[in-house]
């Protein structure tokens, strides 16, 4: 992601954006890319007729994973692009993830229901060159993954959710990451925004795709 987001905006999009704002906007798109689902995969995991058991033993690595490098990773791929934060925030984020999910979901929920309404529809060309990379990050790591388990003739019933697992996101954290590190107001909120909005259609579809070729997996 951190690659695909600095392609499109530092040069093929260069025309379009402006410096500060881009990087912004490729802050908030590492953010969705370091974050793995851990909540919807489990509905397209059963959309596919995946199996439950690798799907939650496969979130709770996530779970695991995600405590420990999202902090670092996160701040390794800022910096990369000249964006300085400080750890205290990051693990701080962490933290509010783990011990208060429920009540950070709900107060995210209502911060964008009261305020971001006018940002989105105010900025719907900004919104179409986010979602550009984002649709071909998602496309590819589902790609890659499904591709190798087929050629590693792992069954369909694990190959089609490890495939979505990679896939998806985990926005209530990226989300409560962007506003407190840059504002609700930043780019960086807005491409998170834009990675919930763009995600639902495309995992729908990769979804579709997976169900009409699950008879090429040997067992099927």
């Amino acid at each position: 992601m951190a690659g695909i987001s600095i392609l499109f905006f530092h040069f093929i999009f260069v025309d379009y954006v402006g410096a500060e704002e881009a990087n912004s906007y490729i802050a908030g798109m590492i953010l969705l890319g370091v974050a793995p689902c851990t909540a919807m995969v489990f509905i397209w995991s059963k959309l596919v007729d995946g199996n439950a058991n690798y799907t939650l033993l496969q979130v709770s690595i996530n779970d695991l994973i995600l405590i420990v490098a999202f902090p670092v990773i996160t701040k390794l791929l800022l910096n990369a692009v000249g964006i300085k934060i400080p750890w205290s925030i990051l693990i701080g984020s962490v933290i509010l993830y783990i011990i208060l999910p429920l009540t950070a979901a709900a107060l995210i929920r209502y911060i964008f229901l009261k305020n971001n309404t006018e940002k989105i529809t105010d900025n719907l060309f900004v919104i179409l060159l986010i979602s550009i990379p984002l649709i071909i990050q998602s496309v590819g790591i589902f790609a890659i993954t499904y591709y190798l388990a087929f050629k590693l003739s792992i069954p369909y019933n694990v190959a089609a959710p490890a495939a979505l697992i990679g896939t998806s996101n985990f926005f209530e954290l990226t989300v409560a990451v962007a506003i407190s590190l840059f504002g609700l107001d930043s780019g960086a909120a807005l491409a998170t925004v834009v990675g919930v909005l763009v995600e639902v259609p495309i995992m729908l579809m990769l979804v579709n795709y997976a169900k009409r070729t699950k008879y090429y997996f040997k067992g099927t």
